[in-house]
């Protein structure tokens, strides 16, 4: 791997990170503004899915879909076979708009935390050797 594939992959663990950092204000003491905190999960997951993917030589497909991008790793390592992502891809870009919006309940907001925070767990495992 050269320096500028590195350094690409270096940037979307970054901007995942921004986003973790971001749902971590917005969750503690206590939950407040849901949907922006699931956009954030989705953004983390995306973001590290991404990241591993390159890392991987893989092309990366303009694409907000988490289950797609689960399937696309896990054909690479099945570690990624296990995680439901549930509902994590409605909670991308769309959900920044006003309409037809689903407002998760706590218990969902944690549950899509915790999913975010796996990924991000197994992709730093394997991707430490660029970290």
């Amino acid at each position: 791997m050269n320096r500028q594939q590195k350094d690409y992959i270096l940037e979307w663990i970054q901007k995942a990170q921004e986003d973790k950092l971001t749902i971590l204000r917005l969750i503690e003491p206590e939950i407040v503004a849901p949907t922006v905190i699931c956009f954030h999960c989705q953004q983390m997951a995306e973001k590290y899915l991404k990241a591993y993917l390159i890392f991987h030589g893989k092309e990366i497909i303009k694409t907000h879909n988490i289950e797609f991008l689960l399937s696309q790793c896990a054909g690479i390592d099945p570690d990624f076979n296990h995680i439901n992502p549930l509902n994590l891809s409605d909670f991308g870009v769309s959900v920044r708009y006003p309409g037809d919006q689903y407002i998760p309940s706590d218990k969902e907001v944690l549950e899509y935390k915790r999913i975010a925070f796996e990924i991000e767990h197994i992709v730093l495992l394997i991707l430490q050797s660029v970290i």
